[in-house]
């Protein structure tokens, strides 16, 4: 729990103290690609302070251009993993509470971040608030399964994802986080030190799809994800998941 606060204190302070100037200097340039990167460089530091070791696996499958990166999300502490290691600037699909948070929010609209609400039925107009952006070369990193997994198994994905990459005409980017559900497990906000592996998988051209074949690229992104993933972190059969 002690590691958990040390992180906590530091973004904190970070958002306080920091956090501002990045703001008026994105204001200033027009951009806010310097406020991003060095948000990230913070992220690695409260990485480090929670002793998260973060392994890279397939970088080499990420695509050039604007890309949705398509993740299961098992833990809090999963975009601390994944979003420092993606190696451009990418925009987040992120829960509406985080928007009331002050100067945190103005830095994430700034950063482009679109807000969603899980539960109020708005997330076909946050994927249309998002299309414009993509179509920008603005790439996404979603976490397709619309909230965390209560014991770090894939659960099924939503189409949100797919829908804007084959609006766009872009790539799919599977991602496999593995182990972040033993950093921190869901309802707890103990911190454990140990390593979290990202695999990014195949991309997939949703180009080459329409949306009538909107689920079977859903299953096949699906698939690519559970592939990165070991046999605990493995979707169960889905009459058994019913059950």
């Amino acid at each position: 729990m002690i590691r958990a606060l040390l992180v906590t204190a530091f973004c904190v302070l970070a958002i306080i103290f920091i956090l501002p100037w990045l703001i008026l200097w994105s204001l200033i340039a027009g951009t806010p690609d310097f406020m991003y990167w060095t948000a990230m460089s913070a992220v690695r530091v409260a990485n480090r302070i929670a002793r998260l070791h973060v392994r890279i696996e397939g970088v080499d499958n990420v695509p050039p251009g604007a890309c949705v990166f398509v993740a299961n999300h098992a833990s809090n502490v999963d975009p601390m993993a994944v979003v420092p290691v993606i190696p451009r600037r990418v925009s987040i699909l992120v829960k509406r509470e985080l928007f009331r948070v002050p100067i945190f929010a103005t830095a994430m609209r700034l950063a482009q971040f679109v807000p969603v609400d899980r539960f109020g039925g708005e997330g076909a107009a946050s994927v249309d608030a998002a299309l414009p952006l993509l179509k920008q070369g603005v790439s996404f990193l979603i976490f397709a399964e619309g909230t965390r997994s209560r014991d770090g198994r894939l659960r099924p994905f939503k189409l949100g994802s797919v829908r804007m990459a084959i609006e766009a005409g872009v790539p799919l980017v599977p991602v496999s986080i593995v182990g972040s559900h033993l950093i921190m497990r869901k309802k707890n906000w103990a911190l454990y030190p140990g390593e979290v592996s990202v695999h990014f998988g195949p991309a997939v051209d949703a180009a080459e799809y329409t949306m009538d074949r909107r689920a079977e690229l859903l299953t096949r992104i699906e698939s690519l994800v559970a592939a990165g993933l070991p046999p605990d972190q493995q979707p169960l059969p889905r009459n058994s998941a019913s059950a």
